[in-house]
């Protein structure tokens, strides 16, 4: 079993898993979807108890970028608790995608 498939911890993703459901953020520093994904992430984890945004910058952290296969900014991984990858996106999601794809969080 790789340490993906066990799941990734905060020391891997530099922050704390939430105590429901992680979403993690691949951006870089140029990508105008990644801004609008960094808003409405933020705004999911702030009403959805027990869930925490996390933001990577890709650039900075490339051996995790690499490990998850991660091909364009914004990616977005939704983690459960034990910080299993449940569920992956590319592109800027909607609000209302956010919160369907928690559910497989939960």
């Amino acid at each position: 079993m790789s340490d993906v498939e066990r799941g990734l911890g905060g020391a891997e993703l530099g922050a704390e898993l939430g105590e429901v459901a992680t979403l993690v953020q691949f951006s870089s520093a140029f990508c105008q979807p990644c801004r609008a994904t960094r808003r409405i992430l933020a705004d999911v984890a702030a009403v959805v108890p027990g869930v925490t945004h996390i933001e990577i910058d890709a650039e900075e952290r490339l051996a995790l970028v690499r490990a998850l296969a991660v091909e364009r900014t914004p990616t977005v991984l939704v983690l459960d608790q034990e910080g299993r990858i449940v569920r992956r996106a590319e592109g800027q999601p909607r609000k209302n995608e956010v919160i369907a794809a928690l559910g497989a969080a939960l």
